[in-house]
């Protein structure tokens, strides 16, 4: 890849063709083949075109704020995400960052905040939001002006807007700190946030996205053609069947693309979670058969709405409906379409998220047995994976025109608030049915407003941009929610009277199933004996014993403290597993054993359990185990 990062300035360098005004993904404009100027933008730089709706939205925010579009109009216009409580954009146009597209959590819209560029090339052509400065003097940049030492003030604002800045030769941006109507006689009328010398900027030609596609496309054939030497390379030494996961979003439309190049007879995989916008169900049945490729339809049907009582609303930290909504449907339809196992090609990149920052070309979900995962697009960004798309001519999702920088569930924690938004906008149903649902599921519980009209419901442990917008709103951002489950200790692990070491709580979990169901989840920690008469289970392992009632006790006995604290801790995941099993079926695919059926929840065989305890790295609730049991700062 081509792309530089000024890693002790955060920024990455990007280039554009001044002559042909557009983006250049390579080192050589394949149009011109004249070698582009440098620019900098923010890290990590996974630089997006701006599709319509945004587009629309940039137009209208530039005549609202200057009376003028012309440094956008009719020109090919970039986005990247930066750091923000809520979307954040760098806008790119003409080679340069001329302003930032911010969706303002507290005014719940888009706003915009000029750059120096942007001042520099809107300057002539602004017709409001203008600020000329008298016999100012000194050092300007970051500095509050009175309104006694502004000459002329053009065109009608409010507190916050962004202005253009002039004196003398001298061009600049900043904020006005108050009405234009009291900005003559305020003392801190305007924050100057940059004035210079124009530095000659200057406005690219028209342009679109078959500029783009052609000014870019011996790029393009290099990077499509080296993911497909990469596939072909490792698909080669296999037999398993090779398929793609198609989401319906551009990453594995990508993805599909290069696999192609590769393999002649791929067959493509789609999880259809319950919670998709119908147009992207629409969108990959239609894309399937423009592709003349079998298509395999895992479905989660009402699994969503069926678990959310239990586990309440998904969070950004804390996915369950991913493993109840995906990867349990996605197990079972490779178990039984592909017993030998399949190569998945995946549209994931590096840049998407810090998650997958490292993403290697193999991978393996452990969730997902006999699927091997190969992500070729990996180090593209956005632009590549655009690019790419256009040229091809592939037909893509139609939400992607609305703005949405990533399409998944319509109701996924990992949207923003803008997003959000959105969808509210282009689908009021979908929208009001969840919007209903937070607001009776917040009021059950005693939280705030807030909860569901900050979008607070998205985290279980708020970050600290979050929290700081919400102690800037004097909001309560901790309430304590009524019936959470819980770990109350009423004896940490401390020496025993009869020797060793033991621990007693009470566990407070909803009770979905009889508690015999416990004796199943038990049985994978070691021998179990149980007791319905009295709701009792008792578990011998060679570390220790535990008992576990019905009530919501739960004592360990231990020769030492650490060994009495893991044993604890695996008692109280098993309890949770057996009242809270999803039914996804993962746990019972991955034991080598077959000692574990999917029937009304968790059944294991103690004939054939050796209680290894590996299906539990595979159970979706001991995974998120801290986050339901608030062993953290929650929400």
């Amino acid at each position: 890849m081509v792309t530089r990062t000024n890693v002790s300035h955060g920024k990455t360098i990007k280039r554009w063709c001044d002559s042909c005004g557009t983006l250049i993904l390579g080192t050589k404009c394949s149009i011109c083949h004249s070698v582009p100027k440098e620019f900098e933008i923010n890290s990590p730089g996974d630089i997006r075109p701006c599709m319509d709706a945004g587009y629309s939205t940039l137009v209208c925010l530039f005549q609202k704020n200057f009376g003028s579009s012309s440094i956008i109009d009719r020109r090919m216009v970039f986005f990247n995400k930066i750091p923000g409580e809520d979307r954040t954009d760098e806008v790119i146009a003409n080679g340069n960052v001329i302003s930032v597209l911010r969706y303002d959590v507290k005014q719940n819209e888009l706003v915009m905040e000029l750059k120096q560029a942007g001042a520099e090339l809107l300057s002539e052509e602004a017709k409001k939001n203008i600020i000329t400065l008298g016999n100012v003097t000194g050092h300007l940049k970051g500095k509050n002006i009175s309104g006694s030492e502004i000459s002329s003030v053009t065109g009608d604002f409010e507190k916050g807007d962004p202005l253009i800045i002039k004196k003398g030769g001298k061009t600049g941006h900043g904020i006005a700190l108050v009405n234009s109507n009291d900005i003559k006689t305020s003392e801190k009328a305007v924050k100057i946030r940059d004035i210079s010398v124009p530095s000659g900027i200057i406005l690219s030609p028209t342009s679109g996205r078959d500029t783009f596609v052609n000014a870019n496309v011996s790029y393009l054939k290099e990077i499509e053609s080296s993911a497909a030497n990469e596939i072909r390379s490792y698909v080669k030494q296999r037999r398993e069947k090779v398929t793609v996961s198609f989401s319906g979003g551009k990453d594995s439309l990508a993805a599909l693309g290069v696999t192609l190049k590769a393999v002649n007879d791929a067959e493509l995989i789609f999880v259809n979670t319950g919670i998709e916008f119908p147009e992207t169900v629409s969108y990959v049945k239609k894309a399937a058969k423009t592709f003349g490729l079998r298509l395999h339809e895992a479905s989660a049907g009402n699994s969503f709405w069926n678990n959310v009582d239990i586990f309440g609303p998904p969070a950004k930290d804390f996915r369950w409906c991913c493993k109840v909504c995906k990867l349990g449907p996605v197990t079972e339809l490779i178990s039984e379409r592909f017993p030998k196992g399949t190569i998945t090609i995946e549209g994931n990149r590096a840049l998407e998220s810090f998650a997958r920052s490292n993403i290697g070309f193999v991978s393996k979900n452990p969730f997902v047995p006999n699927q091997i995962s190969l992500d070729p697009i990996r180090k593209w960004t956005a632009s590549d994976v655009w690019g790419y798309i256009w040229w091809k001519r592939y037909i893509y999702n139609p939400l992607y025109e609305n703005d949405m920088e990533r399409i998944g569930c319509y109701l996924c924690a990992s949207c923003l608030s803008s997003e959000w938004n959105t969808t509210k906008r282009t689908h009021p149903e979908m929208y009001g049915k969840w919007d209903t649902y937070l607001k009776k599921y917040a009021k059950e519980r005693g939280l705030t407003e807030e909860y569901v009209n900050m979008g607070f419901w998205r985290w279980k442990i708020l970050p600290p941009k979050m929290i700081k917008l919400a102690e800037e709103m004097k909001m309560a951002v901790k309430p304590k929610a009524k019936g959470e489950m819980s770990v109350k200790m009423l004896k940490g692990a401390s020496p025993c009277a009869a020797g060793g070491y033991s621990m007693e709580a009470i566990v407070t979990i909803p009770r979905s199933r009889p508690f015999s169901a416990t004796e199943d989840a038990l049985r994978t920690i070691g021998d179990v004996r149980y007791s319905d008469e009295f709701e009792t289970a008792l578990l011998r392992t060679k570390k220790g014993t535990a008992k576990l009632f019905g009530g919501g006790q739960v004592s360990v006995v231990s020769e030492n403290a650490k060994d009495a604290e893991h044993l604890f801790e695996r008692s109280v995941k098993a309890l949770l597993r057996s009242q809270l099993c999803t039914l996804c079926g993962i746990c019972a695919k991955k034991c080598q054993h077959n000692a574990i059926k999917i029937d009304k929840g968790l059944k294991v065989n103690a004939d054939k359990c050796n209680s290894c305890g590996k299906c539990e790295s595979s159970c979706m609730v001991i995974h998120y185990y801290d986050k339901m049991m608030q062993l953290g700062n929650h929400y």
